[in-house]
């Protein structure tokens, strides 16, 4: 078996390199690092005779770094071990086999950072922030949206009267909750067709630019389709559960159609939440934000009801949002040049209501979209009400003026507060 610990080795330009956190089974730390540097590579469980020098001369990765106190390690690995531009190899690779090794009790990919030639070969999104605000015509506020709920359960015609309740109370956007595709219930095209005609509705009589964002998930074949009968009826927007439809589903979708892309991370949770094993958010992130997803749910900085430290939240909202993301941040160490792929716009969503609005725009910023989905249609007067408050909430913050004060006016925003505390 080699040995793939360098400490003194430097990474290159043309590394990918990778961040673990690392806890052996009664081995010692070094043999647990070979076993997950060989496993993720060209390695395996002993010494094979088809193993020659030029191959591991060239392909050998290293691991770099050694942190025992805080059991983290770092492993650089040659481009050439990767498929330009095909994801699943590449996560495969760094992020397959190595979690079911006895040799270790638990392990977490906790970042990644791509060369130029990986990053030049993925497409990166579309349209980003700026295109999206361009759709929008709207500069300088958070986006809001909601979610129409009950996730599942209404019919077409009643999804659609939710929609545009919401979009004539002021909000920007509506989209379909991760769980709601085509059921007996309620039917794709015929959701799509009802919820499409009232947003032109709801655009006509307030005056502002409307966004539906259909749920496409399904089989790669069908999502195609049923983005072709989005964009038939003058959608803009679909929606992808990035995770359940899967990588390659996306990276499909990112080449074949010309729509902003809404990125759901449903399932996230199944890869993130043990902060000793698994895959972090921030590696999913950047993976999505090189194939090409406009949008992606990163949580809600603590505010909400989903897991979610503020301080890791705003870091991948950092690395989401810039050209060259900076190393050595307080929840994740790798650096990453984006070289042109554009930005991300992060979605908040998960919990809110009007009154964390303040606290969600002190910690994310106001290059966000902001969803409500109980936050706006469990308002005691209906779902536009709820809508109007989330204007007036993001209103008196972009002034300077309190709530409470606010409120003092503002009578839908007032009953919010008096509900949610």
């Amino acid at each position: 078996m080699l040995d793939y610990i360098d400490l003194r080795y430097k990474p290159g330009k043309n590394d990918v390199v990778t961040e673990y956190y690392m806890e052996p089974n009664r081995i010692s730390f070094e043999k647990a690092c070979n076993h997950v540097a060989g496993e993720s590579s060209i390695g395996t469980w002993t010494a094979v005779h088809t193993m020659n020098p030029s191959i591991a001369k060239k392909l050998r990765p290293s691991v770099f770094d050694i942190n025992k106190k805080t059991k983290e390690i770092k492993i650089a690995y040659p481009k050439e071990l990767f498929e330009a531009g095909n994801m699943p190899e590449i996560l495969s690779s760094i992020a397959g086999n190595i979690f079911g090794m006895k040799a270790v009790n638990n392990l977490r990919l906790q970042d990644i950072s791509f060369p130029k030639s990986i990053v030049k070969s993925f497409k990166g999104p579309r349209y980003g922030v700026k295109g999206i605000r361009k759709l929008l015509k709207v500069k300088n506020r958070p986006l809001v949206g909601t979610i129409v709920k009950p996730k599942v359960g209404l019919n077409e015609k009643q999804h659609a009267k939710t929609a545009y309740e919401a979009w004539v109370g002021g909000l920007d956007v509506v989209k379909d909750d991760e769980n709601l595709s085509s059921m007996k219930f309620n039917k794709f095209n015929k959701r799509i067709k009802e919820t499409l005609k009232l947003r032109d509705k709801a655009e006509k009589e307030t005056g502002e630019k409307k966004i539906y964002m259909a749920n496409i998930t399904a089989e790669t074949f069908e999502m195609l389709k049923r983005a072709e009968y989005v964009r038939s009826l003058g959608g803009e927007y679909i929606m992808l559960d990035i995770l359940t439809c899967g990588w390659s589903g996306l990276q499909t979708v990112r080449d074949k159609i010309t729509h902003v892309i809404h990125a759901h991370r449903a399932m996230h949770g199944a890869l993130t939440r043990n902060p000793k094993h698994g895959i972090s958010m921030m590696t999913i992130a950047k993976c999505s934000r090189l194939i090409g997803v406009d949008q992606l749910h990163i949580g809600t900085a603590h505010v909400g009801k989903m897991e979610g430290s503020a301080g890791e939240v705003q870091d991948i909202e950092e690395k989401m949002h810039q050209k060259k993301s900076k190393q050595n941040t307080p929840f994740h160490s790798l650096s990453q040049d984006w070289y042109g792929i554009k930005p991300v716009l992060s979605v908040a969503s998960g919990g809110l209501h009007p009154g964390m609005i303040p606290t969600l725009i002190d910690r994310m910023g106001t290059n966000i979209v902001a969803q409500f989905g109980g936050g706006c249609h469990g308002h005691p007067d209906g779902t536009r009400a709820g809508a109007i408050a989330i204007r007036q909430a993001v209103d008196a913050k972009l002034s300077g003026i309190s709530q409470k004060e606010y409120a003092k006016t503002h009578p839908e925003l007032a009953k919010t507060l008096k509900i949610w505390h």
